[in-house]
C-alpha cells in the first residue's frame, strides 16, 4: 500500500470520528450547548453587573470587560474536557471502542478524532459565550491570531487530559471526580476573576504553578492586551502541556491501558 493510500485512510478514519463527535454535540444540543451559555449568563449577570460594579476596574479596564476572557476560557476548557471524556468512556463502556482498535487506524490518529471532537465543541460553547458576554460588555480584539491561537492549543490540552481521564476510568463516577475535584479548584484559581498581581507575593509565586493561568492571561492578552505573564512564557507552557499529554495518551493506548485489562 503506498503512502497516499495509506495518508487517505488515515484522513477518512479522522474526518469519520470527528463527524461522529460533531454529531453527536449537535443532536443534543440541549445538554451540549445551553446549559454552559445559561452558566455564564449568570456569572456575568452576579459577578459582573452586581458584583462588579462595586469593584470598578481591574487593571485599567471595567471588571465585567476584565473577566469577559477568562469566562470564555473557563467554557472553553469545561467543554472540551467533558466532551472527550464522556465520548470516548462511552465508547468503551458500550464496547464499541473495539471496532476501532480492530480497525486498521492508528492509535494516533483515533486520539486526535476525539481531541478535534473537543476542540469542535470547546469553541462552538466559547464562541456561544463570547456572544453573551456582547450582550454585557464591549469586546475590543487587539491580537486575534494570539487569542485564536491560545484558545485552540487550551482546548487540545483540556481534550487530551480527558482522554486520559477515560482511559483511567472504570465506571461513570470515575469521569466526574477529576473535574470536581481539579479542573474546577485551578480554574477558578487561574485568573479568571482576579489579577494575579492584587495577591501577596508568596501566592503569586504559587499561582504560578497552575497552568490555566497562562491560558487565561494569555487569551486575555489576545482580547484586551493585558496579561500577568509573558506570553513567549505561556506558549511554551501551553504547548508543551500538549505535546506531553499526547505523549502520555498514546503510550496508554499502545500498551492497551483500560482498554484491554
Amino acid at each position: 500500500m503506498n503512502e497516499s493510500t495509506t495518508m487517505q485512510r488515515h484522513w477518512i478514519a479522522f474526518s469519520t470520528i470527528v463527524r461522529k463527535e460533531y454529531v453527536r454535540v449537535v443532536r443534543i444540543w440541549v445538554q451540549t450547548i445551553v446549559p454552559p451559555a445559561i452558566t455564564m449568563t449568570l456569572y456575568f449577570l452576579i459577578f459582573g453587573t452586581l458584583i462588579g460594579s462595586r469593584i470598578g476596574q481591574m487593571d485599567g479596564y471595567g471588571y465585567m470587560q476584565f473577566i469577559a476572557p477568562g469566562l470564555i476560557m473557563m467554557s472553553v476548557i469545561t467543554n472540551s474536557y467533558g466532551n472527550v471524556v464522556s465520548s470516548f468512556f462511552g465508547a468503551k463502556f458500550q464496547r464499541h471502542i473495539e471496532e476501532m482498535l480492530v480497525s486498521p487506524v492508528p492509535n494516533g490518529i483515533i486520539i486526535l478524532g476525539h481531541v478535534a471532537g473537543g476542540v469542535v465543541r470547546g469553541l462552538m460553547v466559547g464562541t456561544l459565550v463570547a456572544a453573551v458576554a456582547l450582550a454585557f460588555t464591549k469586546l475590543d480584539i487587539k491580537h486575534p491570531l494570539i487569542m485564536l491561537s491560545m484558545v485552540v492549543l487550551t482546548s487540545v490540552v483540556f481534550s487530551l487530559a480527558g482522554f486520559i481521564n477515560a482511559i483511567f476510568a472504570k465506571k461513570f463516577d470515575d469521569i466526574s471526580i477529576v473535574p470536581t475535584f481539579v479542573l474546577t479548584p485551578l480554574t477558578y484559581l487561574g485568573g479568571v476573576f482576579y489579577s494575579i498581581s492584587l495577591l501577596p507575593e508568596f501566592w503569586q509565586k504559587v499561582s504560578l504553578a497552575n497552568p490555566i493561568l497562562y491560558m487565561v492571561n494569555a487569551f486575555r492578552f489576545g482580547m484586551l492586551g493585558q496579561s500577568d505573564i509573558g506570553i513567549g512564557t505561556a506558549y511554551t507552557i501551553v504547548i508543551a502541556f500538549a505535546v506531553g499529554l499526547f505523549s502520555v495518551c498514546l503510550m496508554l493506548m499502545n500498551r492497551g491501558t483500560g482498554i484491554r485489562e
